[in-house]
Protein backbone atom coordinates (compact mmCIF):
# COMPACT_ATOMS: atom_id res chain seq x y z
CA UNK A 1 0.00 0.00 0.00
CA UNK A 2 1.47 3.33 -1.00
CA UNK A 3 1.52 5.55 1.91
CA UNK A 4 0.64 8.43 0.05
CA UNK A 5 -2.09 6.63 -1.83
CA UNK A 6 -6.11 7.02 -1.74
CA UNK A 7 -6.57 3.82 -0.02
CA UNK A 8 -4.40 4.95 2.86
CA UNK A 9 -6.40 8.60 3.13
CA UNK A 10 -9.47 6.18 3.13
CA UNK A 11 -8.08 4.22 5.72
CA UNK A 12 -7.25 7.36 7.98
CA UNK A 13 -10.53 7.87 7.69
CA UNK A 14 -11.88 4.86 9.27
CA UNK A 15 -9.67 4.54 11.55
CA UNK A 16 -10.36 8.84 13.01
CA UNK A 17 -14.06 7.03 12.96
CA UNK A 18 -13.53 3.94 14.76
CA UNK A 19 -11.76 5.05 17.18
CA UNK A 20 -13.78 7.90 18.34
CA UNK A 21 -17.01 4.84 18.25
CA UNK A 22 -14.34 2.54 19.95
CA UNK A 23 -15.12 0.00 17.35
CA UNK A 24 -13.65 -3.44 18.63
CA UNK A 25 -10.17 -3.78 17.18
CA UNK A 26 -11.56 -7.49 15.67
CA UNK A 27 -14.20 -5.95 13.46
CA UNK A 28 -12.17 -2.60 12.20
CA UNK A 29 -9.62 -5.74 11.22
CA UNK A 30 -12.67 -6.63 8.93
CA UNK A 31 -13.84 -3.43 7.69
CA UNK A 32 -10.19 -2.20 6.38
CA UNK A 33 -9.75 -5.40 4.28
CA UNK A 34 -11.82 -5.49 0.79
CA UNK A 35 -13.51 -8.33 0.55
CA UNK A 36 -12.24 -9.26 -3.01
CA UNK A 37 -10.28 -7.63 -6.00
CA UNK A 38 -9.89 -8.97 -9.37
CA UNK A 39 -7.32 -7.22 -11.79
CA UNK A 40 -8.15 -8.57 -15.30
CA UNK A 41 -6.41 -8.31 -18.24
CA UNK A 42 -8.73 -7.11 -21.31
CA UNK A 43 -7.08 -7.52 -24.54
CA UNK A 44 -9.09 -5.77 -27.70
CA UNK A 45 -8.49 -5.30 -30.84
CA UNK A 46 -7.96 -1.84 -32.14
CA UNK A 47 -9.19 -0.09 -35.28
CA UNK A 48 -6.21 -1.14 -36.99
CA UNK A 49 -6.13 -4.57 -36.52
CA UNK A 50 -3.51 -4.89 -33.65
CA UNK A 51 -3.84 -5.71 -30.28
CA UNK A 52 -3.56 -3.87 -26.86
CA UNK A 53 -3.99 -5.03 -23.39
CA UNK A 54 -5.64 -2.87 -20.87
CA UNK A 55 -5.77 -3.38 -17.24
CA UNK A 56 -8.86 -3.48 -15.58
CA UNK A 57 -9.70 -3.69 -11.72
CA UNK A 58 -12.86 -4.67 -9.53
CA UNK A 59 -13.13 -4.26 -5.81
CA UNK A 60 -15.82 -5.30 -3.57
CA UNK A 61 -15.02 -3.70 -0.18
CA UNK A 62 -17.89 -4.72 2.00
CA UNK A 63 -21.54 -6.78 1.63
CA UNK A 64 -22.21 -6.81 5.11
CA UNK A 65 -25.36 -4.41 4.62
CA UNK A 66 -26.21 -5.92 1.19
CA UNK A 67 -25.08 -6.15 -2.53
CA UNK A 68 -22.19 -4.37 -3.09
CA UNK A 69 -22.76 -0.74 -5.71
CA UNK A 70 -20.35 1.01 -7.26
CA UNK A 71 -18.79 2.77 -10.32
CA UNK A 72 -16.76 1.57 -13.08
CA UNK A 73 -14.61 4.55 -14.62
CA UNK A 74 -12.17 4.70 -17.63
CA UNK A 75 -9.34 7.31 -16.45
CA UNK A 76 -5.24 7.23 -17.14
CA UNK A 77 -5.09 7.00 -13.18
CA UNK A 78 -7.08 4.14 -12.53
CA UNK A 79 -4.64 2.17 -9.64
CA UNK A 80 -6.08 -0.85 -7.84
CA UNK A 81 -5.21 1.79 -4.87
CA UNK A 82 -7.52 4.02 -6.15
CA UNK A 83 -10.28 1.50 -7.04
CA UNK A 84 -9.93 -0.04 -3.38
CA UNK A 85 -10.42 3.52 -1.76
CA UNK A 86 -13.44 4.15 -3.72
CA UNK A 87 -14.77 1.19 -2.79
CA UNK A 88 -14.66 1.24 0.92
CA UNK A 89 -16.16 5.02 0.34
CA UNK A 90 -19.01 3.40 -1.40
CA UNK A 91 -19.48 1.54 1.84
CA UNK A 92 -19.84 4.03 4.02
CA UNK A 93 -21.54 6.40 1.11
CA UNK A 94 -24.46 3.59 1.10
CA UNK A 95 -24.33 3.21 4.67
CA UNK A 96 -24.87 6.84 5.54
CA UNK A 97 -27.85 6.89 3.72
CA UNK A 98 -29.12 4.02 4.78
CA UNK A 99 -29.57 2.49 0.79
CA UNK A 100 -29.00 -1.52 1.89
CA UNK A 101 -26.12 -2.12 -0.67
CA UNK A 102 -22.34 -3.13 0.69
CA UNK A 103 -19.47 -0.78 -1.79
CA UNK A 104 -17.87 -1.77 -4.94
CA UNK A 105 -15.85 0.06 -7.49
CA UNK A 106 -14.19 -0.86 -10.73
CA UNK A 107 -12.02 0.90 -13.53
CA UNK A 108 -10.14 0.40 -16.48
CA UNK A 109 -6.31 2.29 -16.80
CA UNK A 110 -7.32 3.78 -20.25
CA UNK A 111 -7.14 7.55 -22.16
CA UNK A 112 -10.42 7.40 -23.97
CA UNK A 113 -9.59 10.05 -26.22
CA UNK A 114 -7.57 8.47 -27.72
CA UNK A 115 -10.16 5.25 -28.45
CA UNK A 116 -12.52 5.13 -31.32
CA UNK A 117 -16.17 4.36 -29.69
CA UNK A 118 -16.16 0.88 -31.54
CA UNK A 119 -13.00 0.61 -29.32
CA UNK A 120 -14.30 1.46 -26.05
CA UNK A 121 -17.95 -0.44 -26.51
CA UNK A 122 -15.36 -3.81 -27.46
CA UNK A 123 -12.97 -2.70 -24.62
CA UNK A 124 -16.15 -2.24 -22.20
CA UNK A 125 -17.63 -5.58 -23.25
CA UNK A 126 -14.28 -7.23 -22.62
CA UNK A 127 -14.06 -5.88 -19.32
CA UNK A 128 -17.44 -7.11 -18.67
CA UNK A 129 -16.97 -10.31 -19.49
CA UNK A 130 -13.82 -10.71 -17.26
CA UNK A 131 -15.80 -9.61 -14.35
CA UNK A 132 -18.59 -11.58 -14.25
CA UNK A 133 -17.35 -14.11 -12.01
CA UNK A 134 -17.88 -11.96 -9.40
CA UNK A 135 -21.14 -9.62 -10.61
CA UNK A 136 -24.62 -9.87 -10.56
CA UNK A 137 -27.99 -8.27 -9.79
CA UNK A 138 -27.93 -10.10 -6.13
CA UNK A 139 -24.07 -9.84 -5.84
CA UNK A 140 -22.18 -6.56 -7.39
CA UNK A 141 -24.44 -4.26 -9.22
CA UNK A 142 -21.87 -1.44 -11.17
CA UNK A 143 -22.88 1.99 -12.59
CA UNK A 144 -21.18 5.19 -14.62
CA UNK A 145 -18.73 6.65 -13.03
CA UNK A 146 -15.64 9.55 -14.69
CA UNK A 147 -15.83 8.89 -18.42
CA UNK A 148 -18.90 6.69 -18.60
CA UNK A 149 -22.36 7.22 -19.42
CA UNK A 150 -25.67 5.42 -19.69
CA UNK A 151 -24.61 4.08 -23.36
CA UNK A 152 -21.50 2.07 -21.41
CA UNK A 153 -24.33 0.73 -18.95
CA UNK A 154 -26.24 -0.59 -22.03
CA UNK A 155 -22.95 -2.41 -23.33
CA UNK A 156 -22.49 -3.85 -19.85
CA UNK A 157 -26.14 -4.86 -19.74
CA UNK A 158 -26.21 -6.23 -23.18
CA UNK A 159 -23.11 -8.57 -22.60
CA UNK A 160 -24.14 -10.14 -19.68
CA UNK A 161 -27.10 -10.75 -21.51
CA UNK A 162 -25.76 -12.28 -24.53
CA UNK A 163 -23.59 -14.47 -21.85
CA UNK A 164 -26.46 -15.43 -19.28
CA UNK A 165 -28.85 -15.87 -22.60
CA UNK A 166 -32.29 -13.69 -21.20
CA UNK A 167 -32.15 -9.96 -20.55
CA UNK A 168 -30.55 -9.00 -17.05
CA UNK A 169 -32.08 -5.48 -16.64
CA UNK A 170 -31.16 -5.28 -12.73
CA UNK A 171 -27.01 -6.23 -13.77
CA UNK A 172 -26.28 -2.38 -13.57
CA UNK A 173 -28.01 1.10 -13.29
CA UNK A 174 -27.55 4.29 -14.92
CA UNK A 175 -28.51 2.89 -18.05
CA UNK A 176 -30.87 4.67 -20.55
CA UNK A 177 -34.75 5.17 -20.09
CA UNK A 178 -35.58 2.63 -22.87
CA UNK A 179 -33.14 -0.13 -21.17
CA UNK A 180 -34.85 -0.04 -17.72
CA UNK A 181 -33.30 3.25 -16.20
CA UNK A 182 -34.46 5.57 -14.23
CA UNK A 183 -35.93 8.90 -14.65
CA UNK A 184 -33.97 11.67 -12.53
CA UNK A 185 -30.70 9.11 -12.90
CA UNK A 186 -28.40 11.01 -14.75
CA UNK A 187 -28.90 14.78 -12.64
CA UNK A 188 -29.43 12.42 -9.34
CA UNK A 189 -26.08 13.10 -7.88
CA UNK A 190 -25.46 16.99 -8.55
CA UNK A 191 -28.90 16.96 -7.57
CA UNK A 192 -28.12 15.52 -4.23
CA UNK A 193 -25.18 17.84 -4.06
CA UNK A 194 -27.68 20.83 -4.18
CA UNK A 195 -29.75 19.72 -1.56
CA UNK A 196 -26.88 18.78 0.69
CA UNK A 197 -25.83 22.79 -0.11
CA UNK A 198 -28.65 24.19 0.54
CA UNK A 199 -29.32 22.17 3.78
CA UNK A 200 -25.71 23.44 4.82
CA UNK A 201 -26.79 27.10 4.32
CA UNK A 202 -29.90 26.43 6.03
CA UNK A 203 -28.07 25.83 9.29
CA UNK A 204 -25.77 28.59 8.33
CA UNK A 205 -28.78 31.36 8.41
CA UNK A 206 -27.52 32.27 4.59
CA UNK A 207 -29.84 32.36 1.77
CA UNK A 208 -29.29 31.01 -1.76
CA UNK A 209 -29.98 34.27 -2.99
CA UNK A 210 -27.02 35.43 -1.18
CA UNK A 211 -24.63 32.68 -1.93
CA UNK A 212 -21.73 32.40 -4.32
CA UNK A 213 -20.42 29.00 -5.51
CA UNK A 214 -17.45 27.83 -7.35
CA UNK A 215 -17.31 24.89 -9.54
CA UNK A 216 -14.46 22.47 -10.12
CA UNK A 217 -15.20 20.08 -12.92
CA UNK A 218 -18.26 20.34 -15.47
CA UNK A 219 -18.83 16.98 -16.27
CA UNK A 220 -21.76 15.34 -14.86
CA UNK A 221 -21.73 16.28 -11.48
CA UNK A 222 -20.22 19.71 -11.91
CA UNK A 223 -22.58 20.68 -14.45
CA UNK A 224 -25.65 19.39 -12.96
CA UNK A 225 -24.45 20.62 -9.22
CA UNK A 226 -23.84 24.21 -10.43
CA UNK A 227 -27.23 24.20 -12.98
CA UNK A 228 -29.41 23.16 -10.34
CA UNK A 229 -27.83 25.30 -7.69
CA UNK A 230 -28.23 28.67 -10.04
CA UNK A 231 -31.87 27.65 -10.59
CA UNK A 232 -32.05 28.03 -6.46
CA UNK A 233 -31.08 31.64 -6.46
CA UNK A 234 -27.25 30.96 -6.24
CA UNK A 235 -24.38 32.75 -8.19
CA UNK A 236 -22.33 30.43 -10.18
CA UNK A 237 -18.42 32.51 -10.19
CA UNK A 238 -16.84 30.25 -11.85
CA UNK A 239 -16.68 26.62 -13.43
CA UNK A 240 -13.69 24.22 -14.63
CA UNK A 241 -12.72 21.64 -16.84
CA UNK A 242 -9.67 20.24 -18.47
CA UNK A 243 -9.96 23.01 -21.07
CA UNK A 244 -9.29 25.16 -18.03
CA UNK A 245 -11.59 27.64 -15.83
CA UNK A 246 -13.97 30.24 -16.47
CA UNK A 247 -14.79 33.16 -13.75
CA UNK A 248 -17.30 35.98 -13.98
CA UNK A 249 -17.89 37.87 -10.42
CA UNK A 250 -21.60 38.51 -11.81
CA UNK A 251 -22.62 34.98 -12.72
CA UNK A 252 -21.74 33.07 -15.39
CA UNK A 253 -24.61 31.67 -17.73
CA UNK A 254 -24.64 27.71 -17.12
CA UNK A 255 -27.62 26.31 -19.17
CA UNK A 256 -25.56 28.12 -22.13
CA UNK A 257 -22.59 26.61 -20.79
CA UNK A 258 -24.26 22.92 -20.77
CA UNK A 259 -25.60 23.42 -23.85
CA UNK A 260 -22.13 24.27 -25.31
CA UNK A 261 -20.77 21.23 -24.20
CA UNK A 262 -23.14 18.95 -25.44
CA UNK A 263 -21.92 19.97 -29.58
CA UNK A 264 -18.47 20.76 -28.75
CA UNK A 265 -15.39 18.18 -29.36
CA UNK A 266 -14.73 15.81 -26.43
CA UNK A 267 -17.45 17.45 -24.69
CA UNK A 268 -15.10 20.41 -23.12
CA UNK A 269 -15.69 24.32 -22.77
CA UNK A 270 -12.65 25.12 -24.58
CA UNK A 271 -13.04 28.21 -26.89
CA UNK A 272 -16.67 28.98 -24.91
CA UNK A 273 -17.16 33.22 -24.56
CA UNK A 274 -19.31 35.02 -23.83
CA UNK A 275 -19.55 38.66 -22.10
CA UNK A 276 -17.49 39.33 -18.97
CA UNK A 277 -16.02 35.64 -18.35
CA UNK A 278 -12.30 35.96 -17.54
CA UNK A 279 -9.96 32.92 -17.94
CA UNK A 280 -8.54 32.05 -14.85
CA UNK A 281 -6.54 28.76 -13.75
CA UNK A 282 -8.30 26.12 -11.90
CA UNK A 283 -5.46 26.86 -8.73
CA UNK A 284 -7.07 30.26 -8.90
CA UNK A 285 -10.65 28.35 -8.95
CA UNK A 286 -10.02 26.56 -6.03
CA UNK A 287 -9.21 29.86 -4.24
CA UNK A 288 -11.37 31.85 -4.91
CA UNK A 289 -13.61 34.09 -2.38
CA UNK A 290 -16.65 32.69 -2.62
CA UNK A 291 -19.13 30.97 0.14
CA UNK A 292 -19.22 27.37 -1.26
CA UNK A 293 -16.55 25.27 -3.19
CA UNK A 294 -17.90 22.40 -4.68
CA UNK A 295 -14.58 20.57 -5.88
CA UNK A 296 -16.49 17.64 -8.26
CA UNK A 297 -13.43 16.40 -10.46
CA UNK A 298 -10.88 14.10 -8.56
CA UNK A 299 -9.10 13.12 -6.01
CA UNK A 300 -6.64 15.04 -4.13
CA UNK A 301 -7.45 18.31 -4.98
CA UNK A 302 -7.22 20.41 -1.67
CA UNK A 303 -4.22 19.76 -0.03
CA UNK A 304 -1.60 20.70 2.23
CA UNK A 305 -0.12 22.72 -0.67
CA UNK A 306 -2.63 25.02 -1.21
CA UNK A 307 -4.76 24.96 1.95
CA UNK A 308 -4.46 27.72 3.65
CA UNK A 309 -5.23 29.86 0.39
CA UNK A 310 -8.77 28.32 0.32
CA UNK A 311 -11.33 30.98 0.80
CA UNK A 312 -14.33 29.81 0.38
CA UNK A 313 -16.02 29.04 3.93
CA UNK A 314 -17.55 25.45 2.74
CA UNK A 315 -16.57 23.14 0.70
CA UNK A 316 -19.34 20.33 -0.24
CA UNK A 317 -17.63 17.51 -2.13
CA UNK A 318 -18.94 16.66 -5.20
CA UNK A 319 -16.25 14.57 -6.62
CA UNK A 320 -15.02 11.27 -4.22
CA UNK A 321 -11.74 12.20 -1.85
CA UNK A 322 -11.30 15.75 -3.60
CA UNK A 323 -9.76 16.75 0.04
CA UNK A 324 -7.04 15.12 2.19
CA UNK A 325 -7.30 14.64 5.75
CA UNK A 326 -4.40 16.81 6.81
CA UNK A 327 -5.73 19.72 4.86
CA UNK A 328 -9.28 19.15 5.86
CA UNK A 329 -7.80 19.15 9.75
CA UNK A 330 -6.82 22.81 8.90
CA UNK A 331 -9.95 24.12 7.24
CA UNK A 332 -11.68 22.72 10.51
CA UNK A 333 -9.58 24.23 12.25
CA UNK A 334 -10.39 28.04 10.49
CA UNK A 335 -14.04 26.86 11.38
CA UNK A 336 -14.75 26.10 7.59
CA UNK A 337 -17.50 23.54 6.79
CA UNK A 338 -16.51 20.42 5.01
CA UNK A 339 -19.96 18.74 3.51
CA UNK A 340 -17.86 15.17 3.26
CA UNK A 341 -17.92 13.22 -0.51
CA UNK A 342 -19.86 10.14 1.45
CA UNK A 343 -23.04 12.20 2.03
CA UNK A 344 -22.56 15.43 -0.35
CA UNK A 345 -22.39 13.18 -3.82
CA UNK A 346 -24.51 10.41 -2.61
CA UNK A 347 -27.66 11.34 -4.50
CA UNK A 348 -26.41 8.99 -7.20
CA UNK A 349 -26.53 5.77 -5.30
CA UNK A 350 -29.74 6.88 -3.86
CA UNK A 351 -31.19 6.52 -7.29
CA UNK A 352 -29.20 3.69 -8.10
CA UNK A 353 -30.63 1.74 -5.51
CA UNK A 354 -34.27 3.18 -6.92
CA UNK A 355 -33.38 2.49 -10.50
CA UNK A 356 -32.59 -1.28 -9.11
CA UNK A 357 -35.73 -1.88 -7.04
CA UNK A 358 -37.64 -0.56 -10.27
CA UNK A 359 -35.46 -2.78 -12.92
CA UNK A 360 -36.37 -5.84 -10.12
CA UNK A 361 -40.24 -4.93 -9.80
CA UNK A 362 -40.52 -3.85 -13.32
CA UNK A 363 -42.64 -1.25 -12.42
CA UNK A 364 -41.55 2.31 -13.06
CA UNK A 365 -41.86 5.28 -11.30
CA UNK A 366 -42.17 8.68 -12.44
CA UNK A 367 -39.34 11.88 -12.44
CA UNK A 368 -41.16 13.66 -9.68
CA UNK A 369 -41.10 10.51 -7.43
CA UNK A 370 -37.76 9.94 -8.23
CA UNK A 371 -36.81 13.50 -6.89
CA UNK A 372 -39.61 13.41 -3.95
CA UNK A 373 -38.14 10.26 -3.06
CA UNK A 374 -34.30 11.54 -3.81
CA UNK A 375 -34.77 14.77 -1.17
CA UNK A 376 -36.45 12.94 1.49
CA UNK A 377 -33.25 10.51 1.81
CA UNK A 378 -31.03 13.32 1.52
CA UNK A 379 -32.54 16.33 4.01
CA UNK A 380 -32.60 13.45 6.43
CA UNK A 381 -29.28 12.28 6.04
CA UNK A 382 -28.43 15.49 6.36
CA UNK A 383 -30.22 16.11 9.36
CA UNK A 384 -28.58 12.70 11.06
CA UNK A 385 -24.91 13.61 10.10
CA UNK A 386 -25.46 17.50 11.41
CA UNK A 387 -27.19 16.69 14.81
CA UNK A 388 -24.12 14.19 15.44
CA UNK A 389 -21.57 16.47 14.67
CA UNK A 390 -23.38 18.89 17.02
CA UNK A 391 -23.46 16.65 19.46
CA UNK A 392 -20.57 15.08 19.71
CA UNK A 393 -18.71 18.00 18.82
CA UNK A 394 -16.88 16.90 15.59
CA UNK A 395 -16.78 18.12 11.82
CA UNK A 396 -18.95 17.02 9.84
CA UNK A 397 -16.76 13.93 8.02
CA UNK A 398 -16.20 12.06 11.37
CA UNK A 399 -20.00 12.74 12.07
CA UNK A 400 -20.84 11.03 8.49
CA UNK A 401 -18.06 8.21 9.01
CA UNK A 402 -19.60 7.07 12.87
CA UNK A 403 -22.78 6.95 11.37
CA UNK A 404 -21.87 4.73 8.42
CA UNK A 405 -19.04 2.59 10.55
CA UNK A 406 -21.59 1.79 13.20
CA UNK A 407 -23.93 0.52 10.73
CA UNK A 408 -21.61 -1.41 8.76
CA UNK A 409 -20.08 -3.13 11.97
CA UNK A 410 -23.18 -3.79 13.59
CA UNK A 411 -24.35 -5.77 10.25
CA UNK A 412 -20.95 -7.39 10.53
CA UNK A 413 -21.44 -8.28 14.61
CA UNK A 414 -25.57 -9.42 14.04
CA UNK A 415 -23.84 -11.80 11.18
CA UNK A 416 -20.84 -13.32 12.53
CA UNK A 417 -18.15 -14.64 10.51
CA UNK A 418 -18.41 -17.38 8.18
CA UNK A 419 -17.82 -20.04 8.91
Amino acid sequence: MAKNGVFAMALQQLDSAAKRLKVDESWLTVLRHPERELTVSCPVEMDDGSIHVFTGHRVQHSSARGPCKGGIRFHPSVTLDEVKALSMWMTWKCAVVKIPYGGAKGGIQVDVTKLSTPEIRRLTRRYTAAIMPIIGPRRDIPAPDVNTNSETMGWIMDTVSMLQGSTVLDIVTGKAIDLGGSLGRREATGRGVMFNTLELLKRLDKTALETTVAVQGFGNVGSVSADLLQKQGCKIVAVSDLSGAYYNPDGLPISEMIDYCLKSPNHYLQGFDSGGISRISNKELLELDVDVLVPAALEKQITEDNVENIRARAIVEGANGPTTPDAEKILVGKGKYVVPDILANSGGVVVSYFEWVQSIQAFFWDEDAVNRNLERVMIESFADVWNLAQKKKVDLRNAAMMIAVDRVANALAERGIFP
